[in-house]
């Protein structure tokens, strides 16, 4: 063999071992997504604090996030499905409609749950004292037409007011908006929106109105405190990065440190990331309301699942939540 050709040859080989490595390195810019609300103050602080990159950091990796916003839970999925987004979040219905999908191929689970807090549908019309006063004229906004968590709830509450078989009953009545646009439609008056099944803190705003009235409360169509938001990836992505993965969750439970440790800091974060009207002391309130839980423990998840079921929304079934999400196991979890 020549010189020349051994030249050759040591550079084939460089740049075959760079495109392996390459090929094993971690991605440097990660896609997340968030939506409206107070129930993403655990992802808002991890942003405004940079708490993904610190803890990347730590582990060798020099991270970018790149922040995304969506109105609701099936956008999330479309994007993540296209390739074209890493870690979504958002409600249990969305979430168990992509995990059901996805067993026999990219495999979305769950990596970690963001809370538990309850859900009010809220409506301005007098004459509605109960879901079953609900007319034809009545238009209920919520985040995703029958797949949100709000939509799901609505006909599990159906399913127990009207009978069996009975669970989409109210189905017509939803239009698919998001919180912001559903409060200003049905607080202005000049709309067709009369009830709004929302989230903190737009039904807690909502419920200052004195034209306004909690209808229903999700903790007691689920019969205790449930999982809300929780955020998911492909086993695509999660075996692709592992330390991302880490950087992540341990980047949450900062977050979630913060909250528990500093509920004014948190409240002054969120207050100025979304430009709220809501005062500090009120967003501290719904911080520390005994009703609301910050935490990544899932919980009443598969009474969702059952129905989801039982209704033909979803077909995979799992009898613990474990199975619904990455073990803390990184790669392993993937697998």
């Amino acid at each position: 063999m020549t010189a020349r050709s051994i030249v050759r040859l040591v550079g084939t080989v460089a740049v075959l071992w760079g495109a392996l490595g390459a090929a094993r390195a971690e991605v440097s810019t990660v896609r997340l997504a968030k939506q409206f609300g107070i129930s993403y103050l655990p992802l808002t602080v991890m942003e405004e604090e940079g708490l993904l990159e610190k803890q990347g950091k730590a582990r060798g990796l020099d991270l970018k996030a790149e922040w995304l916003r969506f109105t609701g839970g099936s956008g999330m999925n479309e994007a993540l499905l296209s390739g074209n987004l890493d870690l979504a979040s958002g409600g249990v219905g969305p979430f168990l409609t992509i995990w059901g999908r996805t067993q026999s191929n990219i495999k979305v689970k769950g990596v970690a749950a963001l809370n538990a807090m309850p859900l009010w549908l809220v409506t301005v019309n007098p004459d509605v004292k109960s879901i079953k006063d609900f007319g034809a004229k009545d238009k209920i906004a919520l985040p995703t037409a029958k797949t949100s968590i709000q939509a799901i709830t609505l006909q599990m509450a159906a399913e127990q007011a009207f009978g069996a078989g009975q669970q989409g009953k109210l189905d017509p009545l939803t239009v698919s908006m998001g919180h912001p646009d559903a409060q200003t439609a049905m607080m202005g008056g000049r709309s067709e929106i009369t009830a709004h099944f929302g989230s903190p803190p737009f039904q807690e705003l909502e419920l200052k109105d004195p034209r306004a009235r909690k209808v229903l409360d999700s903790y007691d169509v689920m019969g205790g405190p449930h999982t809300f938001n929780l955020v998911w990836a492909s086993s695509r992505f999660v075996t692709a990065n592992p330390k991302v993965t880490a950087a992540f969750v341990a980047a949450l439970e900062d977050s979630l440190k913060l909250i528990r440790d500093d509920p004014g800091k948190a409240a002054d974060l969120w207050i100025k990331a979304e430009g709220s009207k809501l005062s500090r002391e009120e967003a501290v309130a719904i911080i520390l309301a005994p009703q609301n839980a910050w935490t990544t423990k899932p919980q009443r998840m598969l009474a969702y699942l059952a129905y989801m079921n039982r209704a033909g929304l979803v077909s995979a079934k799992a009898s613990a939540e474990d199975e619904l999400f990455f073990p803390a196991g990184g790669a392993e979890a993937a697998r």
